[in-house]
């Protein structure tokens, strides 16, 4: 068996490990070319991941013109303890205040600790703001993943 092997998460490890994640690195092609990299909060829903962003901002007109994106959650402090994946694949933007307001509500629940009872009032709350956003749903052409901890004995 490779280490490659060796070290690669399943997909229950996987989903398991997104699910625990605070942070996302998605990098977007910038329009120069260049991959345009920036911190994301992303939440797990119905096993897919998914973001929200200012309408106007940089990454949503990245997206707009060339959705393939690679994006990198990882963590560890030692070799030893290295985990991480990277998801490719491209991003899907949706413009339904409903679908924003249900992500915004679960990354207030994930990130702010806001109690799920309030999810419904939050949602109400938040759609004067959501008019002006959008929703990411990475569809995943690719995943890599690494678990440096599989190697201690």
């Amino acid at each position: 068996m490779s280490r490659r092997a060796e070290i690669a998460m399943s997909p229950a490890e996987v989903d398991s490990y997104l699910s625990r994640a605070r942070t996302l690195i998605l990098a977007t092609i910038g329009p120069d070319g260049v991959p345009d990299p920036v911190g994301m909060w992303f939440v797990m829903r119905d096993g897919e991941l998914c973001m929200r962003t200012y309408a106007k901002s940089q990454k949503v007109a990245n997206v707009r013109r060339d959705p393939r994106v690679s994006a990198l959650v990882e963590d560890g402090e030692r070799y030893a303890e290295l985990r991480g994946v990277q998801l490719s694949g491209r991003l899907e933007i949706s413009d339904d205040i409903e679908v924003i307001c249900d992500i915004a509500a679960a990354l207030l629940v994930k990130y702010e600790g806001l109690d799920p009872g309030d999810v419904p009032a939050v949602r109400e709350a938040y759609r004067p703001t959501a008019a002006k956003q959008a929703a990411f749903r990475l569809v995943v052409e690719r995943v890599v993943s690494w678990d440096h901890t599989k190697l201690v004995p």
